[in-house]
């Protein structure tokens, strides 16, 4: 788990726009559909740090793990469409 340090309100500023993506992001970043997003978020596989009344929002250190376990999981379940 990564430790995050903030001193001062820019640095707040730059740790959110590099750190936390919004549910449209996500779906780009994974490459899946809204409906898949929502199937990860209601298994727990994702879980977003703050939910709006209209989006979500992930940490990237989850969808990063995520992606790599949706490369290993095809992978193993797929092994001969690369």
């Amino acid at each position: 788990m990564t430790v995050y340090k903030v001193d001062t309100k820019e640095e707040f500023i730059s740790l959110v726009r590099t750190e936390i993506l919004t549910s449209s992001e996500v779906l780009e970043e994974l490459q899946i559909s809204r409906q898949a997003l929502s199937s990860l978020v209601k298994r727990g596989k994702l879980v977003p740090v703050k939910e709006l009344s209209r989006d979500k929002l992930f940490l990237r250190e989850d969808i990063e793990g995520r992606k790599e376990a949706s490369k290993e999981l095809f992978a193993k379940y797929r092994p001969y469409d690369d």
